[in-house]
């Protein structure tokens, strides 16, 4: 199981979680649950725009699968720290960096508030630390930056964000 874990593969003890790496036939679900968790915020970036940043790193991309159905995914991609996508415009291109950026996070409503972002935040730091990377960022939207601040990441409220984020967005990292 060691192996697994080093590439993100984990199931969680007797909850029917497992996570892996994103396949094709995730992507219509994908797209949905995040036009679901982002359209009235206006933070939705649409399937061509969620696709290439995919498309930058597929070995640091995964689903959360819960009882061989899909639960949710994280889109990650190497990213210099400090900075991050702009949520308009596509990836045309990936970066070498020490730093791997989680970029959109999602669990799908049935599945949230059963404490399964603490176990897929551990899989994903364990996979990133497997590869190479030294830290992970995010910039926390909707207000998760206290969620983020009790799994040990710290707010960078000096880095300048897209505006494309809101005004209210905050810019997280963690050594690993």
């Amino acid at each position: 199981m060691a192996a697994a874990r080093a590439v993100g593969l984990e199931r969680a003890p007797g909850d029917g979680i497992r996570i892996r790496p994103l396949v094709e036939r995730d992507w219509d679900e994908l797209v949905a649950l995040e036009a679901r968790a982002y359209a009235e915020s206006g933070l939705s970036e649409g399937g061509e725009t969620l696709r290439s940043r995919a498309a930058v790193s597929p070995a640091t991309c995964f689903a959360l699968e819960y009882e061989g159905e899909f639960g949710g995914y994280l889109l990650a991609l190497p990213y210099p720290l400090g900075r991050c996508p702009d949520l308009s415009l596509a990836e045309t291109s990936g970066f070498a960096s020490e730093n791997l950026h989680a970029h959109d996070f999602v669990i799908t409503e049935e599945l949230r508030g059963r404490g399964l972002t603490p176990h897929f935040v551990r899989q994903i730091e364990a996979a990133a630390r497997a590869r190479g990377f030294e830290r992970l960022s995010m910039v926390a939207v909707q207000r998760s930056h206290v969620l983020w601040a009790r799994l040990g990441y710290t707010a960078h409220r000096e880095v300048e964000l897209p505006a494309s984020y809101g005004a209210e967005a905050v810019y997280m990292s963690k050594a690993l």
